[in-house]
C-alpha cells in the first residue's frame, strides 16, 4: 500500500487528488476536536468509558472517540450510514423505489441520492436529540433551558450533514469511497491513544511486578499490563490482519462459457470468463447491525438510573446480558448468521444471474441454463455465505475472548474496526491502482 501510494504521488493529478483527501481528513480531526457548547465532557468522557459495552460505545470507536467529546463531529457519518442501509432495503421492499433505481438510469440514482440525505437529516436530528435527552438526564450539562437545547441537536445535526456532504466530495474530488476513508480515519485516530494506553501500562507493571498494589479495575483499564500479554496483544492483531486481507480476497470463480452465435458472415462469442463470488459477500454489515441489536439492553439501561444501583431489578437484567457474558455472545453469534444470508441474498441474486446469463448465450459448464444454473448457483452461494459468517462470527468475538481471557475490557479497536480498517485501506489501494494503469497505459500503437 505504501509504494502504491508513493508511485501514485509521482503523478500531478493523483498527487493532487491525494492532497484534497488529506485536506478533507484534516477539517474532519479538526471538526471532532470542536466541542459543543453547554456540555460537561469531563464527566460525559468518563460515563461513556463506563458504558463502553452499549451503542454508544461502538459509536464512539466508529466516530474517533468524538462522540465521548461531545464534539460537532460527535455523530459522525453514521446518521448517513442508517440512512444507506434503510434506503437500500426500502429499495427491496417497495417497487416504486426498486423501478428508479433500476431503470431510472441517472436521474434515478440522483433521486434516490437526495432521498437518501433527507434522510440522513431525519435520522441525525433524531440521534442528536437522543443524545441530548440521554446528557441531560444524567445532568451533564453546564446550563439547561431550549435554547441550549436547541443548539446542541443542531450542532450535532449540523456535524452529521457536512460529514455526509465532506464524504461525497472525497468521492468525487479525491480517491476512494469518501464516506468509508472518513469512517477509517476516526477508527484509525484511536490507534496513538490506545498505544499510549499500552505503554504506560508496562511502565506500571515494571514499577511493580509483584502487583502487589494492583486491582481488578486497574487491570481491566490498562493502568497495568504485562509485557508478554502486550506483546500477544500485538502479534494476535497483526496476525487478525492478515487473516482479514486473505478471506477479504478470497472468492468462488464460477467458470462460464459464452456459445457461439453467427451473426451474418460474423461469428460472435465462445469466449470463456467466470463469475467472481466473494467468501464473505456482506462485508461487515452483518456485524453492525447484529452488535447494535445485541447492544440494545444495556442501550435502554443507560436511559435508566436505576439501573447503575446493585440490586436493583435493570441491574440484574443487564448484568445477565452483559456484553462479556456468554449469552450476550450467543444471540450476538446467531445474529451475524442471520444478517449475513440476508444481506447475502441481497447483494447476488442465483435467478437473476442465471436468467441475464440466458439471455447472453452462457451457461455454467455441466449446468443446463436456467433453472439448474441457478440452483447451482443457490448451492454455491449459501455455502460461501456460510464460511463467511463463521468467519464474521469469529473475529467478532475474539475482543470478547480476549477480555474474559486475560480480563482487559474497553479496549479500542475491536473485530469490527479491524475489518472495516483493512476493507477501506484495500478498497482505496485497487482504486489508486487501477487509475495508475489507466495513466500509464500507452496503447497498441506504440
Amino acid at each position: 500500500m505504501i509504494k502504491t501510494i508513493r508511485n501514485a504521488w509521482k503523478l500531478p493529478e493523483l498527487r493532487n487528488k491525494l492532497l484534497f483527501v488529506l485536506f478533507a481528513l484534516l477539517i474532519f480531526r479538526l471538526g471532532s476536536a470542536v466541542p459543543v457548547p453547554y456540555i460537561n465532557t469531563d464527566y460525559l468522557q468518563q460515563y461513556i468509558s463506563a458504558n463502553s459495552g452499549t451503542i454508544f460505545g461502538l459509536l464512539n470507536t466508529m466516530s474517533g472517540s468524538a462522540l465521548s467529546r461531545a464534539t460537532v463531529f460527535a455523530l459522525s457519518i453514521q446518521p448517513y450510514i442508517n440512512a444507506s442501509i434503510i434506503i437500500q432495503l426500502l429499495t427491496i421492499a417497495i417497487p416504486a423505489l426498486e423501478r428508479l433505481a433500476k431503470d431510472g438510469g441517472e436521474e434515478g440514482k440522483k433521486k434516490i441520492q437526495s432521498i437518501t440525505r433527507y434522510t440522513t437529516l431525519a435520522i441525525g436530528l433524531l440521534q442528536g436529540f437522543g443524545y441530548y435527552t440521554l446528557i441531560r438526564s444524567y445532568g451533564l450539562l453546564s446550563k439547561t433551558g431550549v435554547w441550549p437545547g436547541i443548539v446542541i441537536v443542531v450542532s450535532f445535526t449540523a456535524g452529521a450533514v457536512f460529514l455526509m456532504w465532506l464524504g461525497e466530495q472525497i468521492t468525487e474530488f479525491g480517491v476512494g469511497n469518501g464516506i468509508s476513508i472518513i469512517l477509517f480515519t476516526g477508527i484509525v485516530s484511536r490507534l496513538p491513544a490506545m498505544i499510549q494506553t499500552i505503554y504506560t501500562g508496562i511502565r506500571n507493571w515494571a514499577a511493580n511486578p509483584d502487583q502487589t498494589n494492583w486491582t481488578a479495575d486497574e487491570i481491566a483499564a490498562f493502568h497495568t499490563m504485562n509485557p508478554g500479554i502486550a506483546a500477544l496483544l500485538v502479534v494476535g492483531m497483526l496476525l487478525l490482519v492478515v487473516f482479514i486481507v486473505f478471506i477479504s480476497n478470497s472468492e468462488r470463480k464460477i467458470p462460464v462459457q459464452y456459445a457461439k452465435r453467427v451473426v451474418g458472415r460474423k461469428m460472435y462469442g465462445g469466449q470463456s470468463t467466470h463469475i467472481p463470488i466473494k467468501v464473505n459477500l456482506s462485508g461487515v454489515l452483518p456485524i453492525i447491525f447484529a452488535q447494535s441489536i445485541a447492544m440494545i439492553p444495556a442501550t435502554i439501561g443507560m436511559f435508566v438510573p436505576s439501573s447503575q444501583t446493585e440490586g436493583s431489578a435493570w441491574h440484574t437484567f443487564l448484568t445477565v446480558f452483559n456484553s462479556t457474558g456468554l449469552l450476550y455472545a450467543i444471540i450476538y453469534f446467531l445474529l451475524i448468521f442471520l444478517f449475513s444470508y440476508f444481506y447475502a441474498t441481497i447483494q447476488f441474486n442465483p435467478i437473476e444471474v442465471a436468467n441475464n446469463l440466458k439471455k447472453n448465450g452462457g451457461f455454467v459448464p455441466g449446468f443446463r441454463p436456467g433453472r439448474p444454473t441457478a440452483e447451482f448457483l443457490g448451492k454455491v452461494l449459501s455455502r460461501l455465505t456460510f464460511f463467511g459468517a463463521i468467519y464474521l462470527g469469529i473475529v467478532a468475538l475474539l475482543p470478547i475472548i480476549t477480555e474474559n481471557i486475560t480480563g482487559i475490557v474497553n479496549m479500542s479497536i475491536g473485530g469490527t474496526s479491524v475489518i472495516i480498517v483493512v476493507g477501506v485501506a484495500l478498497e482505496t489501494t485497487k482504486m489508486i491502482e487501477a487509475q495508475m494503469l489507466m495513466r500509464h497505459y500507452k496503447g497498441f500503437l506504440e
